[in-house]
């Protein structure tokens, strides 16, 4: 039919009582997630999210390991003396 997506869309959106933007968006998005349009699916992007946590996480830890082994080693070089 000649009906625009656009159309659709801003239809749907006025009954459902949700933005024509909004639901745009979450159509495009769904349609990321099924595969049928380049992007990233949610569930890509809450990987990516967690990997970046896990990131910050390991180097908090590794920040705290070398600031330790500096003190240890410093303890080492000179034993005794406090």
């Amino acid at each position: 039919s000649g009906v625009s997506r656009w159309a659709v869309i801003s239809d749907i959106g006025l009954k459902l009582g949700v933005s024509r933007e909004s639901l745009r968006r979450w159509v495009v998005q769904a349609e990321i997630d099924q595969g049928e349009r380049p992007g990233v699916s949610r569930e890509e992007s809450a990987e990516i999210r967690r990997l970046r946590r896990e990131n910050a996480e390991l180097k908090r830890t590794n920040e705290i390991l070398k600031l330790a082994s500096a003190f240890f080693a410093k303890e080492l070089d000179h034993p005794g003396m406090r």
